[in-house]
């Protein structure tokens, strides 16, 4: 009888550490079961966070004029990449006007924020127009270019976008560099980093469609 209690009375510590095994084995057992749910509630978390508007004691006049301006900017691209449904023959014409309307629609979403939180209208106040090669945006196209592209179709309307949307893309690309030098904004520095990347590896596909066709 006595050997039989003794067999049973484990010491102190030894529960101890037994009792400390079964919680780090349960731990490791729901952070096993939750590992896909935390990452993917991780990544949503920081996509959010990339789209919180900046801290308005850092930006200055550059930050604000490249918001105004590049919002405009990116509304045209917009009109112009809608125009190639219906109208554009060549399968990467249409895939790229797609990939224009996904990338920045939300950056004008994202700008908009920028000048409220910052107190500042989305117009400058000043006639942008619609000058292409020339006047205070640089890529712009004009009324007449953005007529002569809703008329082509086919073919025809794959070289007019392919070749308008490069000038386009080289004027965003320009202001975006300028927003690099002068603003004072890290966010909207950021945003102007991917214009100039992105946009620069669009025109170079653009430019190797007008190769071929």
């Amino acid at each position: 009888m006595t050997v039989y209690k003794r067999s049973f009375r484990m010491p102190l510590h030894r529960r101890i550490a037994m009792v400390g095994a079964v919680a780090a084995g349960t731990l490791l057992l729901g952070a096993c079961g939750s590992s896909g749910t935390g990452h993917e509630g991780h990544s949503s978390a920081a996509a959010q966070g990339s789209m919180k508007s900046p801290a308005t004691d850092a930006f200055n006049d550059a930050d604000v004029t490249f918001a105004q301006s590049m919002i405009v900017h990116h509304q045209q691209a917009l009109e112009m990449s809608k125009l190639a449904d219906g109208r554009a023959s060549d399968h990467e014409i249409k895939t790229l006007a797609g990939q224009i309307e996904k990338a920045q629609d939300p950056e004008i979403k994202t700008m908009q924020s920028w000048l409220t939180s910052w107190g500042k209208p989305e117009s400058s106040g000043m006639d942008h127009g619609m000058n292409h090669g020339g006047g205070s945006m640089p890529g712009m196209m004009s009324e007449k270019d953005m007529a002569d592209l809703k008329a082509a179709k086919g073919t025809d309307f794959d070289h007019r976008f392919a070749e308008l949307m490069i000038a386009h893309h080289n004027g965003a690309i320009e202001m975006a560099k300028d927003e690099q030098k002068n603003g004072g904004d890290a966010a909207a520095k950021k945003l102007a980093a991917d214009v100039i990347k992105n946009q620069s590896t669009e025109v170079k596909q653009m430019q190797s469609i007008l190769d071929r066709l």
